[in-house]
């Protein structure tokens, strides 16, 4: 066979190193935009020109043979410097520019995150966001996120966490609930009540609450709940305390709208919930010698955006609370 095109020959290897990473050919397609069968006639290509087998095929899983494994180890530095030096010279240009590509959870996303995109894109009009909004814990530099914004008390250490705000945990009802149940006067009330909590687990829900005292230590009460629903998304447990279903324990960002338009009251307002959901919001990207002009400029914007806190109200009234 003659010697392949050198533009041809790095295309393909970079499709298999991207194949490498996905590890399969589904996965791969879709993060290079492409057809899984084109996916797989390029893969079938560069083995031709190879003259040898580089992925050993089954039913359930892609894994490369030890020479496609060779390739792939030799030449992925090339391709991650290039991907570097590429950003750098865009960075020249002076304004932020390219597609970005931003995982989120679901509820965090719909909440906070998007309403604050179309002001970030009419500054940069140059810059493209692909969003994906998932739960899941995805890997970043594998899946080719640039960012990662996440509800989390722990950021990584092997990436670059940048804080954009505080959160914190919250009791909340409708005022209709509570005239049709009475209003809990202390944790213990909780018994006999509805509690809609998100579950973690095969474990028995508990609600953790903490009352600061006089003492070196504050007051801290661990009880069991029940309740009619659990769910494992804060606005599907928002929308059914909207609806009067019961009591539930919500990240501020998913009831704080709710909270200032009195659709929702707090509950128990001198015990604070926690160790349920997390106390910070992060911008998280993969470690890299050079971050690109564009994920610094929607870091800083996001930065700003959050730092006033969550859909705070017009008269910076504080939210109602039961009594």
């Amino acid at each position: 066979m003659k010697d392949p095109n050198h533009a041809e020959l790095w295309g393909h290897v970079h499709w298999l190193t991207v194949l490498a990473q996905q590890g399969s050919y589904t996965a791969a397609a879709t993060r290079l935009g492409v057809s899984k069968a084109a996916m797989s006639q390029r893969i079938a290509d560069l083995e031709r020109m190879a003259g040898i087998a580089l992925v050993q095929r089954t039913t359930r899983s892609v894994r490369l043979t030890e020479a496609g494994q060779r390739l792939v180890d030799q030449t992925r530095a090339s391709f991650e410097q290039i991907e570097q030096s590429f950003a750098q010279v865009r960075d020249l240009a002076g304004s932020p520019q390219g597609l970005l590509r931003i995982t989120a959870p679901v509820a965090l996303a719909r909440q906070q995150l998007v309403p604050h995109l179309a002001g970030f894109l009419r500054r940069h009009p140059e810059v493209r966001l692909e969003l994906d909004m998932s739960d899941r814990l995805v890997n970043l530099a594998t899946e080719g996120f640039d960012l990662a914004v996440r509800h989390t008390s722990t950021p990584p250490d092997t990436h670059v966490a940048s804080t954009l705000c505080s959160t914190r945990s919250v009791l909340v009802a409708s005022k209709a609930y509570l005239r049709r149940t009475g209003t809990p006067k202390a944790p213990a009330d909780l018994a006999n009540h509805n509690c809609l909590h998100y579950p973690r687990g095969h474990d028995i829900p508990a609600w953790t609450l903490e009352r600061a005292t006089n003492a070196a230590l504050p007051e801290r009460i661990t009880l069991q709940v029940h309740g009619a629903l659990a769910a494992n998304n804060s606005e599907a447990l928002r929308d059914a305390a909207l609806s009067g279903l019961g009591i539930a324990l919500l990240p501020d960002f998913s009831a704080q709208a709710a909270l200032d338009s009195g659709r929702l009251v707090t509950v128990l307002p001198d015990w604070k919930p926690v160790g349920s959901f997390a106390d910070h919001i992060y911008a998280i990207r993969p470690y890299s010698a050079h971050t690109p002009l564009a994920v610094r400029a929607l870091v800083t914007y996001l930065r700003s955006a959050f730092a006033g806190g969550f859909s705070p109200t017009e008269d910076g009234e504080k939210p109602t609370q039961a009594t």
